[in-house]
């Protein structure tokens, strides 16, 4: 009898060695006794389309979608779900029944993040200042907007994308700033949320100032390589609450593994440390 063949999935990018998720997913797996395949699965842009097809032929149960893939797989999808509509970008295919389904777990990963990290009024306690208008940024506005923000300013170093995401989403409030323009956009701020890839491992570092932040403002970064960010430890050495970006890692991976896997792991803080543990080396 040939055995059995083991359930893939895996995670599309371009670069991908800097993910965390095949390390998250291996942990996932080994705790809750599943004999699957989590693969890092570098992929240029001009070959993501023929790709996941290849994939979804080929047995895998679906992949995760990081950058700069999130908007083509969202174009890619038969299907998507109320988040993915409303943000224009997919970060989760799950392949079934000869289709790719497209799902967005980025808004609940990070609303996730943000409760926990920061608390359940994080988003209403002043005007959110949001760094970036991408697909990750739009996700994150929607997900203040979940969590109660009234008002939240965008600053993008191309101002028409950051207008165009302010007419995308109902809801709140939204103000678009010139890059740079820091004093108005952080007077009376409850939070500032960085949504670019400015300061992760490999790119160009987030060269930007925090000391006109009010004293009680939070400062939260989705980007999660390295650990501690210049601009988390920035904000930290202002007394300032801080946010990273492993929380938002975490909380989005978990429907990704409920879908291939039918288990939903659980959040723990020694997922964490596994994590941490992987990124310090």
């Amino acid at each position: 009898m040939s055995k059995a063949i083991k359930k893939r999935a895996g995670i599309v990018g371009w670069p991908i060695s800097q993910s965390l998720s095949p390390t998250m997913h291996a942990h996932w797996m080994a705790q809750y006794g599943i004999d699957a395949e989590y693969l890092p699965l570098g992929v240029p842009p001009e070959e993501f389309s023929e790709r996941i097809v290849s994939l979804s032929e080929s047995g895998f149960a679906g992949v995760n979608v990081t950058i700069p893939h999130k908007q083509a797989a969202y174009s890619l999808s038969s299907t998507l779900d109320a988040d993915a509509r409303a943000a224009g970008a997919v970060n989760l295919l799950i392949f079934q029944n000869e289709k790719i389904h497209g799902r967005n777990t980025d808004v609940s990963g990070f609303s996730a993040a943000l409760n926990d990290s920061l608390g359940e009024g994080a988003a209403r306690n002043g005007p959110v200042v949001l760094l970036g208008a991408g697909g990750a940024a739009r996700a994150v506005v929607i997900a203040l907007v979940k969590n109660g923000a009234k008002e939240i300013r965008i600053l993008n170093r191309t101002c028409a994308r950051a207008e165009g995401l302010a007419k995308a989403v109902e809801g709140a409030r939204i103000k678009v700033f010139e890059w740079g323009d820091w004093l108005p956009a952080f007077a009376d701020a409850g939070l500032l949320v960085n949504t670019t890839s400015l300061g992760m491992v490999g790119k160009e570092p987030l060269d930007i100032a925090l000391e006109a932040l009010p004293a009680e403002t939070a400062v939260a970064d989705i980007v999660y390589n390295p650990h501690k960010t210049a601009l988390l430890r920035k904000a930290s050495a202002q007394g300032l609450r801080t946010m990273d970006g492993l929380g938002m890692l975490m909380h989005q991976a978990a429907p990704a593994f409920a879908a291939w896997f039918g288990i939903t792991p659980i959040v723990t803080r020694e997922l964490r440390m596994v994590l941490e543990a992987k990124l310090n080396g």
